[in-house]
C-alpha cells in the first residue's frame, strides 16, 4: 500500500513499526527500538516520500506575496538609511498586514 506523509505521522509506533517489519531497507534497520521521531524519517526515505509536511495555501500566491515582503525590505533598508521615519513605518505596516496574511491563509 502506498502511504503519504500525513497518513504515517497520524500513526502509533506500533503501527509504524509493523510497516517497517515488511520493509528490507538499510533505513529501517534497527526500527524495533526507534521512536517515531526516528522512525517516521527512516521509513519516508525506505519509500520515497517526501519527509515534510505540505501546507495548502487557499486564496493566495504565497510566492507573491513573499517576493513583495521581500522588495520591501529592501526599501525599509533604504528608508532608514535616509531617515525617513514616516515611510519607514508605512512600510514596515505593509510588511506586519503581508506576513499576517500568509498566517491567516494557513489556518
Amino acid at each position: 500500500m502506498a502511504y503519504t506523509y500525513e497518513e504515517l505521522s497520524k500513526m502509533t509506533v506500533v503501527e509504524l513499526r509493523k510497516i517497517a517489519d515488511g520493509i528490507d531497507n538499510e533505513a529501517t534497520k534497527g526500527h524495533l527500538v526507534m521512536h517515531k521521531e526516528q522512525l517516521l524519517p527512516a521509513l519516508c526515505k525506505a519509500l520515497g516520500i517526501e519527509a515534510h509536511a505540505h501546507h495548502h495555501v487557499i486564496g493566495i500566491d504565497k510566492a507573491a506575496v513573499k517576493v513583495e515582503i521581500r522588495k520591501l525590505k529592501v526599501e525599509r533598508s533604504a528608508t532608514v538609511e535616509k531617515h525617513d521615519y514616516k515611510r519607514l513605518r508605512v512600510i514596515r505596516r505593509q510588511i506586519h498586514d503581508l506576513k499576517r496574511k500568509i498566517r491567516k491563509s494557513l489556518k
